[in-house]
């Protein structure tokens, strides 16, 4: 196994054109694992740890431009406010060493259906800008997952940037576990609304062959907002509407069973997790709604 460490992005580019059979490594959270466990023996390696850009984030006026290795813990320390669902996620990874290395693209990368960043990702409506040495492209997070730990990368691609919109309403998430900490989740739920487009938008992890949103479950909620007026009168979500929502996420699931839980116990999951979480962000909105209805 050969190692490549470039010390520039265009070097990292270059490396990856002419091995694209090298396999990406930054926090090697989800990578060492599989090569200790003989699970995966690549030709190459590719260190980015050198590649600063990776590293750097920056706060626009719309929009989080968050590099493929920032650290999970510098998203829970300084972007709680504008990603506050992903910083949820962030602190149910692992334990603080690998928060400390562990960054959102190594998650892209290896598409696991359990990533914990998956369903904040979905949530939030992010897009996950990719490079080569032919150019780079976006591609929206509905679009990026393909398969069972299969993205949409190009051969010679490496993830560069997340983008994604600064929360203009309450985001959660939630992931079950087999204990508190150092676990693959069981599965895992996020949801934001976003009250300026008058939407709410789910992630489902762990629960499916890949990150899924629950698109039916969101058109019926978005559906029953509107046409009771919820987003302007603030009034509390009827226990009927949570009921449905939750039972339409748990139906959007599509788990399997395994040693970590039955395919029952994680729809089920799924839907308490849901109800839960549109009770939370809902109760928080409309905090918000009257806070800012007393100020004006």
């Amino acid at each position: 196994m050969d190692f490549l460490r470039p010390a520039s992005w265009e070097e990292a580019l270059a490396a990856k054109a002419e091995h694209p059979t090298a396999v990406p490594i930054a926090g090697g959270t989800d990578v060492m694992v599989e090569i200790n466990f003989d699970h995966r023996r690549p030709e190459y390696l590719l260190d980015l740890n050198r590649v600063e850009l990776l590293r750097d984030y920056e706060v626009g006026e719309e929009n989080v431009r968050l590099g493929a290795s920032v650290p999970y813990t510098r998203i829970m320390e300084n972007l709680r406010a504008e990603l506050p669902g992903l910083a949820l996620a962030s602190h149910t990874v692992a334990s603080p060493q690998i928060r400390n290395r562990g960054g959102v693209g190594g998650n892209l990368g290896t598409a696991s259906p359990a990533g914990d960043a998956h369903p904040a990702l979905l949530a939030a409506g992010a897009e996950v800008e990719v490079e080569s040495v032919r150019g780079s492209r976006f591609i929206p997070i509905d679009a990026f997952y393909t398969g069972v730990k299969r993205n949409a990368l190009e051969p010679d691609e490496l993830i560069k940037t997340v983008h994604i919109k600064k929360a203009d309403g309450p985001q959660q998430y939630s992931k079950v576990g087999t204990r508190n900490a150092m676990v693959i989740a069981v599965c895992a739920f996020g949801l934001a609304l976003h009250p300026e487009t008058r939407t709410v938008r789910t992630g489902i992890g762990s629960a499916a062959p890949t990150p899924i949103r629950a698109k039916e479950a969101e058109a019926f909620l978005n559906a029953a907002l509107e046409e009771g007026g919820l987003w302007d009168n603030g009034k509390i979500i009827t226990p009927s509407i949570a009921k449905q929502f939750a039972d339409l996420c748990s139906g959007a699931a599509n788990p399997i069973d395994d040693v970590r839980g039955t395919a029952k116990y994680r729809r089920h999951a799924v839907g308490i997790m849901a109800r839960r979480q549109l009770g939370w962000t809902w109760e928080q909105y409309r905090g918000t709604s009257r806070t800012l209805e007393g100020a004006a």
